[in-house]
């Protein structure tokens, strides 16, 4: 999906333009149907949300004058490059009395740089810095 403006008028994404929206794996958002899944032309990872849908929607949002909601959104788009396994490990470690500071950082550290997720770095390093002042 190529980068377009953004207005409330596109929201829903899935009726408003259906057509710009493409899976994980390239399919057509329009193409997913029980037919398609039958055949095997839809598999799991087709049914995840894409980094540029979750992007697109955080672009509706500021656009709607919802900042927050916006910001979750992009953090949840940096986190669909992640693996599902890595992400319940931070989750964890973000619960109060987890993990040390320094786990924290090392783990905003690779969110960053491994992961391209620098948002959801700064939120991990935001919880350490609460954590232990």
């Amino acid at each position: 999906m190529s980068k377009v403006e953004a207005s409330v008028d596109h929201y829903p994404l899935s009726e408003r333009q259906p057509d710009r929206l493409k899976t994980p794996s390239g399919l057509a958002f329009t193409e997913i149907d029980l037919d398609a899944v039958l055949a095997g032309k839809v598999q799991m990872r087709d049914l995840r949300v894409t980094a540029e849908a979750l992007e697109w929607q955080a672009d509706i949002a500021e656009a709607a004058g919802r900042r927050q909601l916006a910001e979750n959104l992009r953090r949840a788009s940096e986190l669909s490059r992640v693996p599902e396994e890595r992400i319940l490990q931070i989750y964890q470690m973000l619960r109060p009395g987890r993990a040390s500071k320094e786990a924290l950082m090392k783990s905003a550290e690779e969110l960053e740089s491994q992961w391209q997720a620098s948002r959801c770095a700064r939120f991990v390093r935001e919880a350490a810095r609460a954590y232990f002042r």
